[in-house]
């Protein structure tokens, strides 16, 4: 069995391909959808990142504004700056870049962002939404990783699904979110004695531990979901992900490759949540 690959960048595409003509349409009923990308310092990583956001949001036709704060920036004034954008009826999304300098609070800053411009799902009113079912802006990775699943109709409902990894930006949200899609969802981290055999009865295994090959074949049920989260730098510099891609390729159903798998739906759902606060925002299909 060769896996066939969930290509991240190509579902991505045309997603944004959509989400084109749905700006479109939007900007013709008079609204444009904005976000707003504050980044505070010059982390070379962290610039890059924020500079591919804004490009997104053109390409789709979203009003991208990035706003670049020094690195002593204080807490307090980032604040203001926040603030300002929580009262500004053009702006739908606020996203503050992380990691912050040392002496600015993230979790300040996080809960200090309106709950209905919170795009990156990380604020906790929508993280309590998204646990309880309701209408929520999803976090970016896992929601993407849940559309990947189902842009190739692989059955969600009653699967059991391992995560491997418990952050609050992938591994919780994850497993979450395909709890609500009626898997039965179990999670594995570095405390979790037995992981090989846990991790050998998922039917969609998630990785999102942050080393490099960390999961090899003995870990993969054959026929299983391997979604790589996993982003390392190799001495050569190319990337590659938790997963051993060539002996998880041999085992899994479908498997996500690295790069060009789940990253490139990161801000893909950071577009879609943008102009779903866009939407909500003026009474658009809302439900």
């Amino acid at each position: 069995m060769v896996a066939e690959l969930i290509k991240g960048n190509e579902i991505a595409q045309a997603k944004r391909n959509e989400m084109k003509e749905e700006v479109s349409r939007l900007k013709k009923e008079g609204i444009v959808p904005g976000l707003v990308v504050i980044i505070v310092g010059e982390n070379p990583a962290s610039l890059s990142y924020v500079k591919g956001k804004t490009k997104a949001c053109k390409q789709v036709g979203i009003d991208g504004k990035l706003i670049e704060l020094p690195e002593e920036t204080s807490e307090e004034k980032l604040l203001e700056v926040i603030h300002q954008y929580n009262e500004d009826e053009s702006c739908h999304g606020i996203l503050v870049q992380l990691p912050l300098p040392d002496h600015i609070s993230e979790t300040a800053i996080i809960e200090a962002i309106s709950p209905e411009k919170d795009v990156d799902g990380f604020h906790p009113i929508n993280i309590g939404r998204m646990m309880t079912g309701q209408r929520a802006f999803l976090p970016c990775t896992p929601y993407g990783i849940i559309e990947m699943v189902k842009a190739k109709n692989i059955t969600i409902e009653g699967k059991h699904v391992v995560v491997i990894g418990r952050s609050n930006i992938v591994g919780k949200p994850v497993g979450q979110l395909f709890l609500n899609e009626h898997a039965t969802v179990t999670y594995c981290h570095s405390r979790t004695p037995n992981m090989k055999e846990i991790a050998k009865q998922a039917d969609i295994l998630v990785v999102a531990v942050g080393k490099m090959n960390f999961i090899g074949k003995d870990y993969i049920k054959p026929g299983a979901v391997v979604i790589d989260v996993g982003i390392n730098r190799k001495d050569d510099g190319k990337l590659t992900g938790d997963v051993n891609f060539e002996e998880a390729e041999e085992i899994a159903a479908y498997l996500t490759p690295v790069p060009k798998g789940v990253g490139p739906m990161t801000i893909t759902m950071l577009l879609q949540n943008t102009i779903l606060s866009a939407k909500w925002s003026h009474q658009v299909g809302v439900h």
